[in-house]
């Protein structure tokens, strides 16, 4: 937002929120019911609106792809939440330029329709009313934006974005995109009125446009070196690195495309042509190794769509299945498919913590394939390949996310470091502090408790830890072996408070249930009344029954140190992480050096949870 927004700061449809998008369905209407004018205007309006969205969508998705922009980033700072809401409305540009070219149109006796699909002279004139007039006025109005009365009104806004999206370029105020409208049109006006316009130069004048656009507010630096070196090119084309010189120091490379017009005006920075240069050569923002790696991976198909470079709105809120991205779920075969045979390890996104450089990898693989065993040598691989990489580079500590660290599937972790018993990063699995996040979600005094998915890591953690303290813990298992060996890990004057339940009835005398597997309905339907759900089972187990409480999986708030976040960790709200990357991110703030891989030690979870409160880390 503004400083201190002025006049016709808001667009009229803003508080439409996305119904704003009705406002499409006329033209939409128009074209299904073969209303269409001669022009077949309503159609291209559609079709030049679809081409901008999809654009956009290309330069946003490059733009986040760290293997793309990591050798040749500008700004080293990231982006956060805030901006990403502040820009959520990117587009409102483009149903306003659809709006005032339709009403230009229609207005009568005007006759602004009826083109040629080719015009080559109107071309020219397209690119000569651009480079002098529009050029010309740009500069000046923005110029006029800087002053402070109407950059606090207005301009601000804009500015507000010290780091830059590709779509930061179209996140104006209404007053202030009118004005860019006005004369962003002289050159489709000006080719009409001098009888060369055509339906190529309107397509090509609207979409090399935005194709401009967002390349200036790229935050990394790929405009060729020939082609810059070339006679006067620097002076007639502007790069990513010369318009992040405005979003950085303010009053400095006001053009719009064409730097020749700081040239003659006195402002254009000195520096811009050695930003571009350091930023070419990997200087301007160095790819620095991450000291802890988060390793995550696809839950369903449709996660896909989560990732910060797919869909940037929608990775900045907690994962939904939405109804709308049904549609999109054939996309997700080809890329599953792709993945599982040429799919490494990737980026998703960076973050920082106090003086830790943080990342977060994902793993090529869905949720789906951790449950076939045929994959598992696969999956593996992967993770080793993605640790490896994490040692090689310098990287204190690697962080395992769920499934990447199951016990059937690689040990909980050991694996890696058995089979690597020279490692310098740290393995860790995170889940002592899920444990002690689990057990600090039960109520203060709590006497027992029935514990599903009993034999695992976390219930084997979570029942010796309570068994210890005098809690009884009814333990479901039909496995009378694995069940008599968790208890025989007690302590012999504890082990009368850990005992064996082999049907979910024999639970319903017991208020709190953590649930450590999967539990439908049917299963839930075994507590009492008013039973409390301490659950940390992946996904989260449907809440069926109203008059019982759900706890929701073990998570922590960040803490305020933490900047950068951009995107959600799936299901967990915006700030808040799972308990094991927050233990991953505890073990490099305590530079533990030891691996946390395998059987939990429940003798570390009051150890591990007051290092996560000392960090100010809380519980979520």
């Amino acid at each position: 937002m503004a400083l201190k927004p002025g006049f016709m700061y808001k667009f009229p449809w803003e508080d439409m929120g996305t119904f704003k998008y009705l406002l499409f369905v006329p033209y939409v209407a128009t074209v299904a019911m073969g209303c269409d004018d001669a022009d077949d205007w309503a159609f291209h309006m559609l079709v030049i609106a679809a081409f901008r969205y999809v654009h956009a969508q290309f330069w946003i998705s490059l733009s986040r792809i760290h293997a793309i922009t990591q050798h040749s980033k500008i700004q080293a700072k990231g982006i956060d939440f805030k901006q990403v809401d502040r820009e959520d409305t990117w587009d409102d540009y483009i149903i306003l330029q659809l709006i005032v070219m339709t009403l230009v149109h229609k207005c009568p006796g005007l006759g602004y329709g009826g083109w040629p699909i080719w015009n080559a002279a109107g071309m020219w004139q397209t690119l000569l009313l651009h480079a002098g007039p529009t050029e010309f006025v740009y500069y000046w109005l923005h110029r006029a934006l800087h002053h402070h009365s109407l950059y606090r009104a207005y301009h601000s806004h804009h500015h507000a974005s010290f780091v830059t999206e590709p779509i930061t370029g179209s996140v104006h105020p209404f007053a202030e995109h009118l004005m860019y409208t006005a004369n962003f049109a002289i050159p489709l006006l000006g080719t009409w009125a001098f009888g060369g316009a055509s339906w190529t130069s309107f397509y090509a004048y609207l979409i090399g446009f935005d194709v401009l656009n967002n390349i200036g507010h790229c935050n990394f630096e790929f405009v060729p070196r020939w082609f810059m070196n070339l006679p006067g090119v620097k002076y007639l084309i502007y790069t990513p690195s010369y318009h992040s010189l405005h979003h950085s120091k303010v009053h400095t490379n006001f053009c719009l495309f064409m730097p020749v017009y700081d040239l003659v005006y006195g402002t254009l920075d000195p520096t811009s042509h050695t930003l571009y240069a350091k930023a070419m050569d990997g200087q301007a923002a160095p790819n620095v190794a991450p000291d802890v790696v988060f390793m995550a991976h696809g839950t369903e198909l449709l996660s896909l769509f989560h990732l910060p470079f797919a869909l940037r709105s929608f990775s900045s809120r907690p994962f939904k299945s939405a109804w709308w991205l049904q549609p999109l779920l054939p996309l997700c075969l080809p890329v599953v498919a792709v993945l599982r045979l040429v799919g490494r390890p990737f980026v998703a996104d960076k973050h920082r913590l106090l003086h830790l450089n943080c990342s977060t990898w994902v793993t090529p693989a869905w949720g789906f394939q951790f449950f076939i065993k045929s994959e598992f040598g696969h999956i593996n691989r992967k993770i080793e390949q993605a640790i490896l990489e994490a040692d090689r580079t310098g990287t204190k500590v690697v962080g395992l996310g769920a499934l990447n660290k199951n016990e059937s599937l690689n040990g909980g972790g050991q694996l890696f470091v058995d089979k690597h018993p020279d490692l310098k990063v740290r393995v860790v699995h995170g889940n002592t502090l899920t444990a002690a996040a689990i057990l600090h979600k039960l109520p203060s005094g709590v006497k027992e408790i029935f514990l599903t998915g009993a034999t695992s890591k976390l219930g084997r953690a979570i029942a010796l830890y309570l068994a210890a303290r005098g809690v009884r813990v009814v333990m479901y298992t039909t496995s009378t072996e694995r069940f008599e060996k968790i208890r025989g890990e007690a302590d012999e004057k504890h082990r009368g408070n850990i005992e064996q339940a082999t049907t979910l009835e024999d639970g319903a005398g017991i208020m709190d249930w953590v649930v450590g597997k999967y539990c439908s309905a049917k299963d839930q339907s075994k507590a009492p009344k008013h039973a409390t759900f301490h659950q940390f089972v992946v996904p989260p187990i449907p809440e069926s029954r109203k008059d019982c409480v759900y706890t929701d999986l073990p998570a922590f708030r960040l803490p305020k140190a933490a900047k950068d976040f951009r995107s959600c960790e799936m299901t967990m709200e915006r700030g808040h992480v799972h308990a094991c990357h927050a233990g991953a991110l505890v073990h490099a703030l305590e530079e533990w050096t030891e691996n946390e891989v395998g059987a939990i030690d429940p003798t570390r979870i009051d150890l591990t949870w007051e290092a996560a409160l000392k960090h100010n880390f809380t519980l979520a």
